[in-house]
């Protein structure tokens, strides 16, 4: 979304009308109480809605030092991920329910905002912002000068391949999308059975996180209008590719995370994977006899002179409207997310790669994952790749385009057909859905 002070858009459902501020002036206005400026005093009690796994154990950090001292007490209430979370954010927040804190994955925060769940946080943790890269503190403030939420995680993409086999076969690491291409013709011709890697329907995110490096601007705003780009110029140029590629069988057409995928990257069938950084993880239950022969590059540019990833996955910490104590919310978010102590043990408990750059270079990230302990500066490439993330523009109903994706992309890797044609009805449901809930859409 382009930088904005104020704009209201106004948002019809079935039930209400609510006027969604998408600014730092217009939200402070309908989305806080006047006491939220004011200093709190006594104990504060809060209730941190996440899913990220031993969250209980890192809380009890900040509630046996931090939060002692400040007295604000945080309890976790462990949550279900994904759309789950975010309905069930909603229908709390309807009535008037909702946790103070919550864990939200960067393309659920519109949704969240238009409404009205999340709250301005900016007068609060405005200061974290050089704590990120650019692109990654831009998804929490929705290109406006209002905060929404503080990051937390992140998932910059990169290229995986199992170097043995690259030397093996006489390939060289791909670092432009061109010749990635000729790589897995190359690989075709000198091993037909082989794959260098696989369109996979089932995972919008990676398609999402594609376009994103190529420059795609999904959702933007024209007034008070929404524009959706999902069939813009950058995303058909990676449809077309993947889809060029599945359709001359340069590449495989099935589906990733699928026993078959496994048997895949663990026999060599497969030797390659664009993924992001939490990859290791995967790996090393995917392809458990492979440990040790897999190394990372910079994702593929689509120019020479470029350096920019994207990203799949991803979350961070929200304050919502509801919350009665939006300072003391606010200030645990920052700690959670900024706090060395508190990285440490994310990463530790929750397996996590920070959002906070000076975090991606201490405690847990002074040493490769175990799985490729052979290239000693995974992390510190990964801190470099992940500087160069790229902005998103994520919109209201993201949950409709990525379920469209999954059918018309399914059918057209596995009938390797157009993948243009998936694009538009991805496209045309997108802009459907957002009309149907009320939302102005430019055409």
């Amino acid at each position: 979304m382009p930088n904005t002070k104020r704009r209201r858009l106004f948002v019809r459902s079935a039930a209400t009308t609510v006027a969604v501020a998408l600014g730092a002036t217009a939200l402070a206005a309908c989305g806080s109480s006047d006491d939220d400026s004011q200093t709190e005093s006594g104990p504060v009690s809060l209730t941190y809605w996440t899913w990220t796994p031993g969250m209980d154990k890192v809380v009890d950090l900040w509630n046996k030092g931090q939060g002692k001292k400040d007295q604000i007490t945080v309890t976790v209430k462990k949550q279900a991920s994904g759309d789950t979370l975010v309905t069930k954010i909603l229908t709390a927040h309807k009535a008037g329910k909702a946790p103070d804190l919550v864990q939200a994955e960067y393309q659920a925060l519109p949704t969240l905002v238009s409404n009205d769940a999340l709250a301005d946080i900016s007068g609060e943790v405005g200061d974290a912002k050089g704590k990120f890269a650019e692109g990654v503190w831009q998804q929490t403030t929705l290109g406006t000068d209002a905060v929404y939420a503080v990051p937390q995680d992140i998932g910059p993409m990169m290229f995986y391949y199992r170097e043995d086999l690259f030397k093996e076969y006489g390939l060289k690491v791909p670092t432009t999308w061109d010749e990635f291409a000729e790589t897995a013709r190359a690989l075709k011709n000198k091993s037909p059975d082989t794959d260098l890697t696989t369109f996979s329907a089932n995972d919008s995110g990676l398609f999402a996180g594609l376009a994103q490096q190529a420059g795609a601007k999904w959702w933007t705003t024209e007034g008070e209008k929404w524009k959706v780009g999902i069939d813009d110029a950058a995303t058909q140029k990676v449809a077309k590719f993947w889809g060029d590629l599945v359709k001359e069988g340069a590449i495989d057409n099935q589906p990733m995370y699928t026993p078959a995928w496994n048997k895949a990257l663990n026999t060599g069938k497969q030797i390659a994977w664009v993924s992001a950084v939490w990859a290791p993880g995967t790996l090393t239950t995917a392809a458990p006899d492979t440990k040790g022969k897999w190394a990372m590059a910079p994702l593929p540019q689509w120019s020479a002179s470029e350096n920019v990833t994207g990203s799949w996955g991803g979350s961070s910490t929200g304050v919502t409207t509801d919350s009665q104590h939006k300072e003391a919310a606010a200030k645990f978010a920052a700690w959670l997310n900024t706090d060395g102590e508190a990285l440490n043990a994310l990463a530790k408990e929750g397996g996590i790669y920070p959002a906070s750059t000076s975090a991606q270079l201490s405690g847990a990230f002074q040493t490769p994952p175990d799985y490729f302990s052979n290239q000693a500066d995974f992390y510190t490439q990964a801190a470099k790749i992940a500087e160069t993330t790229a902005p998103s523009a994520w919109g209201p109903n993201v949950n409709v385009a990525y379920t469209t994706f999954k059918d018309a992309f399914g059918a057209a890797a596995k009938n390797k057909s157009d993948f243009a044609a998936a694009l538009k009805t991805m496209q045309d449901d997108t802009v459907a859905d957002m009309k149907k809930q009320g939302f102005g859409v430019s055409e």
